[in-house]
């Protein structure tokens, strides 16, 4: 039986998407989302918990990111789970999970003019041969 990876999160960007390009042009951007959830305990009190996840979107994904997305824009990412490893300088074994989108929309409320249109777009040419990426931004917020 195969499995499935499949992820789908709403939540609010922790910062500007960082996007570089690699070698044969290929943009890759890297961000970091809140998604919070709230819920009343036994008591009745309201309780907010926010989880913060790394998205990873690539080639035409990855420039819509960088011309439209900024700290705080709401956006609904489906995408899957990918798990890096790597050693760093001392020689440990460090992990990084993040997700690798391949559906965006934004979610933001319009504005009146044109420069904030509704983007959604599906599986750009390929993500699953995406290359790797290096060792994970050391100025997170988490």
């Amino acid at each position: 039986m195969r499995g499935v990876n499949r992820v789908m999160l709403i939540g609010n960007l922790g910062k500007d998407p960082d996007v570089q390009v690699l070698e044969g042009n290929i943009a890759v951007a890297k961000f970091s989302l809140a998604t919070t959830e709230t819920f009343k305990d036994r008591a009745g009190k309201l309780i907010s918990q926010t989880e913060w996840h790394t998205v990873v979107l690539w080639r035409g994904l990855a420039e819509l990111a960088q011309k439209y997305l900024h700290k705080g824009s709401l956006v609904y990412i489906e995408g899957r789970l990918r798990t890096r490893s790597w050693e760093d300088k001392e020689g440990n074994k460090k992990f990084a999970t993040e997700v690798v989108g391949d559906n965006l929309i934004m979610l933001d409320k319009r504005s009146d003019g044109p420069s904030h249109p509704h983007i959604h777009h599906e599986g750009l040419e390929g993500n699953s041969d995406s290359p790797t990426l290096g060792e994970p931004s050391e100025d997170l917020p988490f």
